[in-house]
């Protein structure tokens, strides 16, 4: 035992002294480490990955978050956001950056996380190490393996309550609010059993969003609706907006003064209009040069101001509500000419979309007007739509009409 003892302290000297800075050497490894930190900060990934084989004190040094963070805000899907914010302090910055070459070059591998057996309309959400998804009139909840690119099988719950299937559904206050074609909205708690559903609207409840204690509601019956998520007060409807049009997607503004719906535009207006979240006023409409039928599938925002769009006319724009609510700042167009069902974004450079046709999912640096890296997920006899996207910095899931794809960035 003794033997043993003193072995390892032997080998956790001579790492320390391995990773100790070089007693020889060019002056230039003599300097402070802030001074160094300085000069390093100009070097590219390149050049990094290069000076970290010199020894194995600067392969320590040169992993420094410091050095990488410059680097990763430029990068694709690193977890930092458009204003800098790490979104995953946990995980070292140097780590994701090589995980962000993988989404740049397209590499990754492919599988099937879930299968069913009758088409459906999946939607989900994720939160930690969970997965959320829809089938047919239940929302079910799945456990990640350590891995992120498998489940396990069985449902860690079972979330019912509706009549016909869900349409949509978010994740908020430990609640799951969902929106059902009977027309009802659903309230579960997350941890318990506790379910509530009301009637909401008079046709199927297309998309629901939930902030700050307030939910949102769009119908098919041409009305958006604003509800308290209060326990006392659920189903007191506070606001009824009559769109005039389906309203097919709602989100509600990060400041929680405001809420956005995307409609069918098949009136002489504008299918993205922002209303009031306290009286329920039109406050403004985006765009002005929709043609009939490009209704807006998908809306979500990326701060208070900025806010990105997709649907039936096969393009996805980004609109900047400080410079002008006429004309967006930034679009790119499907090039297959094909309907965009869902969105999804990093926060920062990368855009993800899913497609009407084919299960394609087109990966974006918006940056660029092109598009990226493409992949089909269905062969032609089973063409579906990607229904729902959601992102990590290492897999992206897509969710098809018989399966729940992953790609997985991290081994490709």
């Amino acid at each position: 035992m003794a033997a043993a003892a003193a072995g390892e302290e032997e080998e956790e000297e001579a790492a320390r002294e391995s990773a100790a800075r070089p007693a020889a050497g060019p002056a230039l490894w003599r300097l402070p480490e802030e001074l160094l930190l300085l000069i390093c900060s100009y070097l590219d990934m390149r050049a990094l990955g290069r000076l970290a084989q010199v020894c194995r004190w600067l392969r320590r040094f040169t992993s420094c978050d410091l050095l990488w963070r410059r680097i990763a805000r430029a990068s694709l899907n690193s977890g930092f956001t458009r204003l800098g914010t790490d979104l995953m302090t946990s995980v070292p910055v140097k780590e994701r950056v090589k995980v962000s070459q993988n989404w740049r070059l397209g590499r990754c591998r492919e599988a099937i996380l879930l299968k069913w057996r009758c088409s459906q309309m999946p939607w989900m959400q994720l939160e930690d190490d969970s997965l959320y998804i829809s089938q047919a009139n239940f929302v079910l909840a799945y456990q990640f393996r350590p891995d992120g690119a498998s489940l396990n099988r069985r449902p860690l719950g079972v979330f019912a309550g509706h009549d016909e299937d869900v349409c949509h559904f978010v994740l908020a206050n430990s609640h799951i609010i969902s929106a059902g074609g009977d027309g009802k909205i659903g309230v579960h708690k997350i941890h318990s059993t506790f379910t509530v559903k009301y009637s909401a609207h008079e046709q199927e409840v297309n998309c629901v969003d939930c902030k700050g204690g307030i939910i949102v509601s769009g119908s098919r019956d041409r009305t958006a609706k604003v509800w308290p998520l209060a326990s006392g007060r659920l189903g007191q409807c506070l606001h009824t907006i009559q769109t005039e049009d389906r309203v097919w997607s709602i989100a509600i503004s990060p400041l929680l003064s405001s809420f956005v719906t995307g409609t069918a535009c098949c009136g002489h207006f504008s299918p993205l209009r922002i209303w009031d979240l306290n009286s329920g006023q039109l406050m403004t409409h985006l765009g002005s040069d929709f043609p009939p039928g490009a209704g807006v599938l998908d809306v979500m925002y990326e701060s208070p101001f900025t806010l990105l769009s997709c649907g039936y006319d096969t393009y996805v724009r980004y609109w900047d509500l400080r410079t002008s609510v006429r004309k967006c700042v930034m679009e790119w167009e499907e090039p297959h000419d094909s309907t965009l069902y869902c969105l999804q974004t990093d926060g920062n450079h990368l855009l993800a979309t899913g497609s009407s046709y084919y299960g394609v999912v087109r990966l974006w640096d918006r940056r660029q007007r092109a598009c990226l890296h493409a992949f089909p997920l269905t062969s032609t006899p089973l063409s579906s739509p990607v229904y729902c996207l959601r992102l990590t910095t290492k897999h992206l899931y897509a969710a098809l009409s018989y399966n729940l794809h992953v790609l997985d960035f991290q081994n490709p």
